[in-house]
């Protein structure tokens, strides 16, 4: 398949600035292969309408990091400002990330962050590869990196936001799923922001089982596709765990004849990596590149509750894979021409798999 397959024009008008308010209130299109007619046009507090006791929803609780980072690029005499964007963790001490500008960067730089004075934070070029990635090493490791990073960081919001205006107090909290609490991630897991102490309740009422498990989303969800043949991409990786509770609970709401429903494409992705080939979840502990397009036969997942996502981008692959690539299609249209709101602090949708 081609690029081109997943293109769409979305008027900027479409691109939400700011989530709705109570978050909950938000619209969901809830998309059947199956009904007639397969698009219904609902409230994200309309959930429960389409789920049943026995049924088991999984969420993704990382939570957002202060991963932009502002700093000066020192190389002898010569000083010039550089930003970083963390993008995967590789150990106590060392990130790969994303610089602006990369092209003046070389191994050996050292690159100083400007923040409070009691907190001198540093680092080192230490590898720089063609396709973008920069690797570099802190003065800090482990909780001191992490403390430092906190201190001196700014919320990275997605650059669709980003180019419109800057992050800002309200950002902090917005931008959180209200269950996050295992840092590491540069990008949110959308899907989950618009969840409610008081709609977590409801479910819990309704005797829906609620799992977590942990995908750390990085920076490289935001990376366009570049290559005409989609099967010629790379997927960037991103680090995610299932534990044996959680593996053991999703295996036994399939056998009592539960749904599972992964509340993102990042719970999809690690649901997906992690199960074998008959569909059971194992633990899982390690670095997914898995890419999703149509063709691709799910093993865990029965639906999917996921936002409006980009143009061209291996997400919309992955929704297209999921409920089918020309229903799809006509959902994102109907969308649009109903005025809903896209992308991250954007409208959700409900996906029933096609297969």
């Amino acid at each position: 398949m081609r690029l081109s397959d997943f293109d769409f024009h979305l008027p900027d008008a479409s691109i939400a600035l700011r989530p709705a308010e109570p978050r909950d209130s938000a619209r969901l299109l809830v998309v059947d292969p199956a009904a007639e007619p397969p698009m219904a046009d609902r409230m994200v507090t309309d959930l429960l309408s389409f789920l049943r006791a026995g049924d088991l929803m999984v969420f993704n609780d990382t939570r957002v990091i202060p991963a932009r980072l502002n700093g000066v690029r020192i190389r002898g005499s010569f000083e010039a400002r550089v930003e970083i964007m963390l993008h995967k963790r590789e150990d106590a001490r060392s990130w790969t990330v994303f610089a602006k500008p990369a092209k003046k960067l070389a191994p050996g730089d050292r690159i100083t962050f400007a923040g409070p004075a009691d907190v001198v934070l540093e680092a080192e070029v230490t590898s720089k590869s063609p396709d973008g990635n920069v690797g570099i090493a802190f003065n800090h490791s482990g909780a001191a990196l992490d403390a430092a990073i906190a201190a001196v960081g700014i919320l990275p919001l997605p650059p669709y936001i980003a180019q419109k205006r800057e992050t800002d107090a309200r950002d902090h909290a917005d931008y959180q799923t209200v269950y996050a609490r295992n840092d590491g991630a540069v990008a949110a897991p959308t899907a989950g922001l618009h969840f409610t102490p008081t709609l977590l309740a409801a479910l819990n009422t309704m005797g829906v089982e609620r799992q977590f498990v942990t995908l750390h989303v990085g920076a490289g969800t935001f990376l366009p596709v570049k290559t005409d043949l989609i099967a010629d991409h790379t997927m960037h990786s991103e680090w995610g765990v299932v534990s044996p509770q959680t593996a053991a609970a999703i295996n036994a709401a399939r056998q009592r004849g539960g749904r599972v429903i992964a509340v993102g494409t990042t719970s999809l992705r690690l649901l997906e990596s992690a199960a074998d080939a008959d569909g059971a979840v194992q633990p899982f502990s390690a670095a997914t590149a898995i890419f999703i397009t149509p063709g691709y036969r799910f093993k865990a997942v029965d639906m999917l509750m996921t936002n409006f996502h980009l143009p061209k981008s291996t997400l919309m692959m992955l929704v297209s894979a999921f409920s089918g690539l020309d229903l799809m299609r006509r959902a994102y249209a109907h969308a649009i021409e109903r005025g809903y709101r896209f992308y991250s602090y954007g409208d959700s949708s409900l996906l029933y798999r096609a297969q």
